[in-house]
């Protein structure tokens, strides 16, 4: 699937699915209050994706970039999460830009299928087979985030390792239909190869948004 964004007016506004108020559950922040900011469109398509509905570019609501800074602002919050969807498909640099000046930290959650747009605190990158990253994603990644399905990930998750940084943190995350049959092979992975963390879906467990 491909998509393009129209070129911006006077206004700059983004597709947005859901924002909320929540705590981030996975990855190297788990625990964190944060500002989530969900955007609609996907070019990547997960079979076990569990947001689907973010996946069309139409049919969400616009909102302007000061509207959702102000929310952001408004939650209390420190850390603002841009994720979909595959939020690299659109301009990202006037919200994280305006995010920025009002003291916030901007994460992003990221396939790297799109080349990045914005300024970062931090970048979670968790390729998908379904389509592949762009180069430039694996200089930038903070955080790389894999999730297992199969115990074919496991390898798969090492050639992604491959190309990061050297601080570039490490993650396996098990797909959560899947939990009870891959979490037991990540544990073992992850006792062998000390570099890896576990991610776990905490705020499912919570049930938590």
């Amino acid at each position: 699937m491909q998509y393009s964004e129209s070129s911006e007016t006077a206004v700059h506004s983004l597709p947005v699915m859901e924002h909320f108020l929540t705590i981030q559950g996975e990855g190297a922040h788990t625990g964190r209050t944060a500002y989530f900011i969900r955007l609609g469109g996907c070019d990547v398509g997960c079979v076990w994706c569990d947001v689907k509905e973010s996946w069309p570019m139409e049919g969400h609501a616009r909102m302007e970039v000061d509207e959702l800074v102000d929310l952001a602002v408004e939650s209390g919050a420190e850390v603002v999460v841009i994720t979909g969807g595959e939020p690299t498909l659109h301009d990202l640099a006037p919200l994280t830009e305006k995010l920025t000046e009002e003291g916030l930290r901007t994460h992003i959650e990221t396939s790297g299928t799109n080349e990045l747009t914005g300024s970062w605190h931090w970048v979670c990158f968790s390729p998908k087979k379904f389509k592949a990253p762009v180069e430039s994603i694996y200089r930038r990644a903070d955080e790389l985030k894999v999730v297992v399905y199969h115990k074919s990930d496991l390898e798969w998750a090492e050639e992604h390792a491959r190309k990061t940084r050297e601080e570039c943190l490490l993650y396996l995350q098990p797909e959560w239909s899947r939990q009870d049959k891959v979490t037991p092979l990540i544990v073992d992975y992850c006792k062998k190869h000390p570099r890896w963390r576990i991610s776990l879906q905490t705020h499912k467990y919570l049930n938590i948004p």
